[in-house]
This record gives C-alpha cells, sequence and structure tokens, in this order.
C-alpha cells in the first residue's frame, strides 16, 4: 500500500454542483468547488462512530 502521507485532491461532482474533496491523513474535507469552508470528517470520528454526530454539529454551526 501508499501511505497517505499528503493531501489528495479530487473534483467531485454532485448532481448539479462541483466539489473538492480533499483526503489527507487527519481526514476529509468537502467543499463547493471555489468555497473555503466545508464539511470536515476526521478518521477517528469515522473510525469511532462519531461522524454522524459530527457532521451534524458542523451544519448547525455552519448555519448560524
Amino acid at each position: 500500500m501508499t501511505p497517505l502521507d499528503k493531501p489528495l485532491r479530487r473534483e467531485v461532482q454532485i448532481g448539479d454542483e462541483s466539489y473538492t474533496l480533499t483526503i489527507d491523513p487527519e481526514g476529509m474535507k468537502l467543499v463547493p468547488k471555489g468555497k473555503r469552508n466545508g464539511l470536515t470528517l476526521k478518521w477517528t470520528e469515522l473510525v469511532n462512530g462519531d461522524a454522524a454526530l459530527a457532521t451534524a454539529l458542523q451544519a448547525s454551526v455552519s448555519a448560524n
């Protein structure tokens, strides 16, 4: 296996919108193309089952 030691960025089309997906050693981030803020998910949250809670918390903070 190749270790993930630096960020890997890819463009993802979801419906009619383009997003940038960044995967790095800390986790992953999905951001609407051309924007700075998006959803961040750490690998530890995913493994521990806290992913849904972390995503919901980020969404509620971003809405304010």
